[in-house]
């Protein structure tokens, strides 16, 4: 039986670390799934049809292959991933600090749906760079391209020049 796993989040924007877990996730599992997941808590910078374009662009720009995208605007992750079948939810851990908050996420989809959670340690480089730090640099006009493909880097640029 393939193997499929999703890797939820924002992903607003995409940044290497992300891409770095989606290189690595991919590899590991038959087939892997990228979510986009609608956060009530917080306010998106790009739609989620714009993120689900840049992270395949990314993708291509990366030579990542064989994913495929979806969103998931309402209802719980662990719903989502037994109705498509998939036994496994992918998280990228940047700190400890990730992890304390991923446990709680980890217990209760187990608990529910009898879906797993995968921890990937993200490479030091990426430990502390999030969507929201590039978000912030990028809107104040700092550069960012050290930290995002440049199709995303191109994309914040036209977002806070408009």
């Amino acid at each position: 039986m393939a193997s499929l796993a999703l890797y939820p989040g924002s992903f607003d924007p995409v940044t290497l670390g992300h891409l770095s877990v989606i290189r690595r996730a991919s590899g590991i599992f038959d087939h892997l799934e990228v979510v986009v997941v609608h956060n009530p808590n917080k306010n998106s910078l790009f739609s989620a049809g714009e993120r689900i374009d840049l992270i395949e662009r990314s993708c291509k720009e990366l030579g990542i292959q064989g994913i495929s995208f979806s969103t998931l605007n309402s209802g719980l992750l662990a719903a989502h991933a037994r109705k498509i079948g998939a036994k496994t939810i992918i998280k990228g851990l940047r700190t400890s600090a990730d992890l304390d908050y991923e446990l709680q996420f980890a217990s209760m989809n187990r608990d529910l749906e009898n879906v797993e959670t995968v921890f990937l340690a993200t490479e030091p480089e990426y430990s502390q760079v999030s969507s929201s730090l590039i978000r912030e640099v990028s809107g104040l006009g700092g550069d960012v391209s050290k930290h995002v493909t440049a199709c995303v880097a191109e994309a914040l640029r036209e977002k806070f020049t408009k």
